[in-house]
């Protein structure tokens, strides 16, 4: 038996410790531990409770050594565009706040009071969201530009944690990417722009890239935990990582990675700045060896897991999302929402708003939360088919098959459906996608796996691959 390596996958509603180590020319997962994760209320702003993560980091961390299977190493993937500031002392200043929060509210026109939007995409190539760090970075210049002043470093939020184990500052590509402030010919900081903006430069670190070695753990953890192990970057935006793991290596292919967002597009070596793909709202955001994953955010099950949590909170209906897939399956109901409608994005009751969206729409209003589900379900698929054929459209290729990995290729409805409204056929699988991309990484610098195409490859032969035609 080879040695073990720990992929620490943190989401927005979840994370969990996932051990993995080669068997017979084969990847074994092992799930040591899982925690919650949300956005909490502190003063009148969405935020994360990072010390209360890193003290779940280290509680998995623990576990490990309780079954004896200790990591050689370890690199830890999160979301995307949230970010700290640290000051002299390497204290956080401020609220360590979400990206759901209303702080971004106009942001995005102080922003183009400096550089007009579509400078901005020409630029950067990232597609424009109100959450994305550079709106945020200029909510904290207007709100608190003391904290700006007193900044000495700007860590992303794997970032941060993997300074926290490893001591060592670093600015990981893929993450960054989301910033909306990287160059994508240097693929280094634009610290041009970042200047323009008025916010200080010198707190961006040199750019680090997935396989990176940061070094070993700090000799406090090391005597906490009571033992050491390497502190590797992976690809560490999720999605960076979830993408590395489509076990495919077929150019053309269209990956979804389906989880609170769905991330759809395709792997390209150039980014895509035009004003066309501006138009179509797509993204270049930093692949694993500088590739550029060229993809739309999609809202996603964001949508499902909202209700689901409705249904708990207010009806005391604790129904898993499979069943609640499966009772969606049965209904007749057709209506449709657009997905991508902002008011979708942290709504006071989802529920409520899709049936409301329904409604001024003169459609069908779904009433039991399995038709609220189909309505999702059916608009999400919907959406998946207007993007694959703008995908087309832009790169002039086309593409005969989808494949989706994360946590989504468990809704075979959505999978049914998603083969039906793109008349594409859907390889669905592997469901722990982001972990495994973490875990390629790691492996590949620990010698298991030898480059990227052999290691998707590993990852076709490991799991289950679900097909679904129309």
């Amino acid at each position: 038996m080879g040695a073990y390596y720990l992929a620490i996958d943190i989401g927005a509603s979840s994370g969990r410790h996932i051990l993995s180590h080669m068997e017979n020319g084969k990847l074994i997962l092992e799930e040591v531990h899982r925690f919650p994760n949300g956005l909490h209320e502190k003063d009148g702003e969405k935020c994360w409770d990072y010390e209360a993560l890193f003290n779940e980091i280290k509680t998995g961390l623990k576990k490990c050594k309780e079954i004896g299977k200790i990591p050689a190493s370890v690199g830890i993937d999160t979301w995307g565009v949230d970010f700290v500031l640290l000051d002299e002392n390497d204290k956080v200043l401020g609220n360590t706040v979400g990206y759901r929060d209303d702080r971004t509210q106009g942001m995005d026109e102080e922003v183009y009071k400096i550089i007009p939007h579509e400078q901005l995409y020409l630029r950067t190539g990232i597609q424009k969201a109100i959450f994305n760090t550079i709106y945020q970075l200029m909510a904290v210049k207007k709100g608190h530009p003391e904290y700006l002043e007193q900044a000495k470093t700007f860590l992303m939020v794997p970032d941060y944690f993997h300074y926290l184990l490893s001591g060592k500052k670093s600015n990981e590509y893929t993450e960054a990417s989301t910033s909306q402030l990287l160059n994508p010919q240097t693929k280094e900081w634009d610290k041009e722009l970042i200047e323009m903006l008025g916010i200080p430069s010198d707190m961006f670190l040199p750019i680090s890239v997935p396989g990176t070695v940061l070094g070993d753990l700090t000799e406090e953890l090391q005597a906490e935990l009571g033992f050491n192990c390497k502190v590797v970057l992976p690809a560490t935006h999720d999605t960076g990582s979830a993408v590395l793991a489509v076990p495919s290596n077929n150019p053309d292919t269209v990956y979804i990675s389906s989880g609170t967002w769905s991330l759809m597009g395709v792997e390209r070596m150039e980014a895509d700045c035009s004003l066309e793909s501006m138009a179509h709202n797509f993204t270049n955001e930093g692949g694993y060896q500088y590739r550029f994953r060229y993809l739309k955010n999609i809202m996603g099950l964001w949508m499902i897991q909202s209700v689901k949590k409705e249904l708990k909170e207010e009806q005391g209906i604790d129904i898993s999302f499979g069943e609640l897939c499966a009772e969606a399956a049965k209904q007749s109901i057709t209506s449709l929402v657009d997905c991508n409608d902002g008011r979708f994005l942290a709504p006071k009751n989802m529920t409520k708003e899709v049936q409301a969206a329904c409604e001024e729409s003169g459609q069908q209003v779904p009433q039991t939360p399995a038709e609220i589900a189909s309505v999702i379900y059916n608009s999400l698929a919907k959406c998946y088919a207007e993007t694959i054929e703008e995908i087309q459209e832009i790169t002039g290729k086309t593409y005969d098959s989808i494949s989706v990995v994360g946590g989504g290729a468990n809704a075979e409805y959505l999978n049914e459906l998603t083969a039906k409204y793109t008349g594409r056929t859907v390889f669905a699988g592997p469901t722990e996608a982001t972990a495994i991309g973490n875990l390629m990484v790691q492996m590949m610098v620990g010698g298991e796996l030898t480059d990227l195409n052999s290691a998707r490859d590993c990852v076709f032969a490991s799991f289950d691959v679900k097909t679904y035609t129309n």
